[in-house]
Order: structure tokens, then sequence, then C-alpha cells
């Protein structure tokens, strides 16, 4: 099987389903610190512009994720999975009324993997 840059959790998918369902179609964040930490922030599709250097590291039950050009750069070595946890996030993300919060964990490609994703670099910019 290929590898994937990002994946995500039955519990995650769930919470996410949940989401789709009340505000239709969505988007991932992979935030970059300051104001929201580094959590996957989701947002609504039509509320979120995706940067010029934003890099669409994939889709995850059909809701395409991004991540900033420079978050890129020192994750490109590892597959993030969002998760989620009880507990409220420090951002804007959709899920925190339910009282969860995403959460990104990784975990480091093996050198196989790393060599089949160089050939298969990401998209950059907007959809």
């Amino acid at each position: 099987m290929d590898p994937v840059r990002v994946a995500i959790t039955p519990e995650a998918s769930a919470v996410l389903r949940q989401l789709v369902a009340q505000h239709g179609p969505l988007l991932f964040h992979q935030s970059g610190g300051c104001c929201d930490g580094s959590s996957p922030m989701c947002y609504p599709a039509s509320e979120f512009k995706v940067g010029q250097r934003d890099v669409h590291l994939g889709d995850v039950d059909g809701v395409p994720v991004y991540i900033g050009g420079q978050q890129f750069e020192a994750w490109s070595h590892t597959q993030l999975l969002i998760d989620v946890v009880p507990g409220r996030g420090g951002g804007f993300s959709l899920e925190a009324p339910l009282g969860v919060r995403f959460l990104t964990r990784s975990r480091v490609f093996d050198e196989q993997e790393r060599a089949w994703l160089s050939a298969c670099p990401p998209r950059v910019g907007p959809s």
C-alpha cells in the first residue's frame, strides 16, 4: 500500500462525519502555532481561504487537509494522524462546541516511504 501524508483515527472520523452533516463541506488546516497552538483546525470550506504556499497533504473522509508551506518543510518526513480528545482547543475549530478537540499525532516515514513520497510531491496553493 502506498504511504499517505495524512490519515484520521476512527474516533476523529466519527466527529468529522457529525460536523460535515451539520456544516456541509469542510477543510482542515494544520496550524503552525501562535494563537491556535499547533492543532488541525476544522473550518467550513467556504470560510477559509487556502494560501498560495499552503500544501494539500491529502483528504481524510473526503475532507481536504492543508498545511502551511513552512510547516510542511518541517514536517514533510512525517505522516500526520488527526485524532480527537476530550476538552476544548484554543482556536475557532468547529469541534469546540462538542467538548472535544482535534489534535495531530505523527510518525516518521521510513526510508522507502520517503523515497516514494519524494517522487509524488503534494499540490501547493488553492485547488
